[in-house]
């Protein structure tokens, strides 16, 4: 039995994809959540196989919920469920932990093919998403990429905090979401100020685009 949890913001989307999978006997639904912040918290609980995540999800986005659910609960693979036909975003939710990317609007048997296709250890990106981008990425030899310049100074849990900190989270918010205290995470945002040289906010925003680590048309979706 693969036991799935759904998260998404739209109650249709939700119900759709549970009356979908009820009617396949080797899948169970576990649970669901409406916005980043309570998918983290749920999937720890729970610890379904497979979690199907929206990409464009409140109080946390389905990206950076991804990276944390990697994190901390590595046996759960991920399927971003998405709007975004780009490969960036594709890319990107390989680079969170993703193993399949499905774009809303496929078909029923496309969203259970990547299902079963994670669950049982491989990837899943709907046709749309060329190849191409999956052989470069699984590439054990990729090509190297250029360099980011200061971002590169940070730590994994300061990238983490980086990307909170520029979707608007307080200090208290991220130290919840990472389950840290609120003192470490301030300690993180002094070193991530002094080593980007940037303290205002809304100015690592602008940084985070510059570089390519939000795609402003996700932002303004």
């Amino acid at each position: 039995m693969i036991r799935i949890f759904i998260a998404d913001d739209h109650v249709l989307i939700r119900n759709g994809l549970r009356e979908l999978l009820g009617t396949h006997a080797d899948i169970e639904i576990v649970g669901e959540a409406a916005d980043g912040i309570e998918t983290l918290k749920k999937t720890r609980q729970l610890r379904p196989h497979v979690l199907i995540l929206d990409v464009a999800m409140p109080g946390m986005n389905g990206l950076e919920t991804a990276k944390l659910v990697h994190e901390i609960v590595p046996e759960t693979r991920i399927v971003i469920l998405s709007m975004f036909e780009k490969e960036s975003f594709a890319r990107q939710a390989l680079q969170a932990g993703a193993s399949g990317y499905v774009l809303k609007g496929a078909s029923h048997s496309d969203i259970v093919a990547a299902i079963r296709a994670v669950h049982a250890g491989g990837y899943y990106f709907s046709a749309r998403i060329t190849t191409d981008l999956i052989r470069s990425y699984l590439d054990t030899t990729p090509p190297k990429q250029p360099s980011r310049g200061k971002y590169e100074l940070l730590t994994d849990r300061e990238r983490q905090v980086f990307g909170l900190l520029v979707e608007g989270h307080s200090t208290t918010a991220i130290a919840q979401i990472l389950c840290v205290s609120y003192k470490t995470v301030e300690k993180h945002r002094g070193s991530i100020s002094r080593k980007l040289d940037i303290a205002n906010p809304i100015e690592m925003l602008k940084y985070a685009v510059r570089l390519g680590l939000v795609d402003p048309e996700f932002w303004e979706s």
